[in-house]
């Protein structure tokens, strides 16, 4: 029997992954990506002695990659390590307040009863409701694909479906949170994990507070090496195992033959395959890629709301601040107003809430000696036409003033470099409708079931993959796709 060939759309880590687990299926995959180096979002950047993870920086679900290689028969540790952070994030206030987000559930539910007065109990408890609805939601909506009746017939299925008013659909974030907790700093630091997957914590379901139990409980961790070697270990793997990665390679059409998958079209030539799978946003893939096809178009699900965007600052920082971490947050003072300009007036909040990422405080060769690389980032409406330019200069002064404030140091002559990444040029470089990070935004309970599935219901041999279909964007879910894509294949 001669080996089947697959043909994966776009080297991000769920078509990374993908590959990787159809060349265990024993498949021949080719990989072309458009850009001249793998990773989509989980790129690099280097700008005079400094190094930058351009995209996602913090790991949780680390066992999602382990599985990569156990599933090759390899050793994970001879190719990717990772340690446990202790302290998750570090977090500041306007007020002063300053809270260390401890991996430790117990030492962590003592620091906000020591920083802000709310009982210790408060956060265990919620915590465990946190742990409830991963409980529920876990095997259904994450590990299977939602658009196969076999899913639905299935006893854990059946179960959780018995217990769904327990993933608390119909509140919001907000809501429930401000109902379990009285100060407003530890609402606040609850309603923040709704920008873990791009969605507004006053609009999206109390689901989403299924997000703080992958952190305290699974914990957050730092691989050697950076984020970056997250994409340069599962390419190794992937080269092992027989997959070829075509850069610079940007595929123009996906061709249909009645109801069957052909191939693909480069600039150079058509490749005949039967199996493609696209990782590619799933709204270039169709205006794109299946352009030709507009009657394969699914316009609702192509017309849904987009998941919010980011602004990044990439600066050297020429002095070390003992008092930041490797992840910090510096929270906003109105919290609501912030997330008003995002996503009604479509623009930026003059107190943005910031979140600095230093790897050199774990990888010192990323930064000269006593310099620092800071990532530094703020949420941002996705592209809609609007004035970047003028917006990001108005938002580069704002985090300066805001950052030198609250550390006591004037920061802006200390800033060596500065590179930037917008939802343009997020965009360009990664074919990311509008710029927005997650695909759609889960502002709404019925969000999980409305993302676009893993496999064409009208085209045989078509499959998607990654953070714009189910389940859902950011690494871990990003695997799961992978995951999921392959099991149906």
């Amino acid at each position: 029997m001669s080996q089947q060939n697959a043909v994966i759309i776009g080297a991000g880590i769920a078509g990374i992954a993908t590959a990787i687990r159809l060349a265990v299926k024993g498949y021949a995959v080719e990989v072309f990506e458009a850009n001249n180096y793998p990773g989509g979002k989980l790129a690099e950047i280097e700008l005079k002695g400094y190094r930058f993870d351009a995209g996602p920086s913090l790991l949780t679900m680390p066992q999602y990659i382990d599985e990569l290689f156990i599933l090759a028969g390899k050793n994970p540790t001879d190719y990717f390590k990772y340690q446990k952070l202790d302290v998750v994030c570090k977090y500041f206030y306007n007020d002063g307040t300053t809270l260390s987000a401890y991996a430790d559930t117990k030492k962590f539910a003592e620091e906000i009863a020591t920083q802000t007065g709310e009982p210790a109990a408060s956060v265990v408890n919620y915590l465990a409701n946190s742990k409830d609805i991963y409980s529920i939601t876990n095997h259904v909506f994450l590990e299977r694909s939602l658009h196969r009746l076999k899913t639905y017939m299935r006893w854990d299925t059946i179960r959780s479906i018995f217990r769904f008013p327990q993933i608390d659909p119909f509140r919001t974030m907000h809501r429930a949170n401000s109902k379990s907790f009285k100060d407003k700093r530890v609402v606040q630091f609850f309603n923040r994990y709704a920008t873990y997957n791009g969605s507004n914590p006053y609009r999206a379901p109390a689901t989403l507070n299924v997000i703080p139990h992958l952190e305290h409980h699974f914990g957050a961790y730092f691989p050697e090496g950076g984020m970056y070697s997250i994409t340069r270990s599962l390419v190794k793997l992937a080269e092992e195992l027989g997959v070829t990665f075509r850069y610079n390679s940007k595929v123009d059409e996906i061709v249909i033959e009645g109801t069957r998958t052909k191939g693909i079209k480069t600039k150079d030539a058509l490749i005949e395959v039967g199996l493609v799978v696209s990782n590619m946003d799933i709204w270039f893939t169709y205006k794109q890629l299946l352009a030709k096809y507009p009657k394969l178009h699914p316009q609702k699900t192509l017309s849904q709301e987009r998941s919010s965007s980011a602004l990044i600052f990439y600066w050297g920082v020429k002095k070390s601040f003992q008092q930041l971490h490797l992840h910090n947050i510096f929270f906003s003072a109105d919290y609501k107003a912030e997330f008003d300009h995002i996503w009604q007036q479509q623009d930026i909040y003059h107190d943005p809430t910031v979140y600095i990422n230093i790897s050199s405080k774990y990888k010192q060769d990323d930064a000269p000696a006593d310099c620092e690389n800071w990532f530094v980032m703020i949420n941002v409406p996705a592209n809609n036409g609007q004035d970047w330019d003028k917006l990001i200069a108005a938002a580069r002064k704002n985090i300066q003033y805001k950052l030198s404030e609250i550390l006591g140091e004037d920061i802006t002559p200390l800033i060596a470099c500065e590179t930037i990444l917008d939802p343009t040029s997020i965009e360009t470089k990664t074919s990311s409708y509008m710029g927005s990070i997650y695909g759609t935004s889960s502002n709404n309970q019925f969000a999980a079931f409305l993302r676009h599935a893993n496999k064409s219901s009208k085209v045989e041999g078509l499959y998607f993959c990654g953070g714009s279909v189910h389940p859902g964007g950011g690494i871990p879910l990003c695997l799961l796709s992978a995951k999921i894509t392959s099991d149906l294949i």
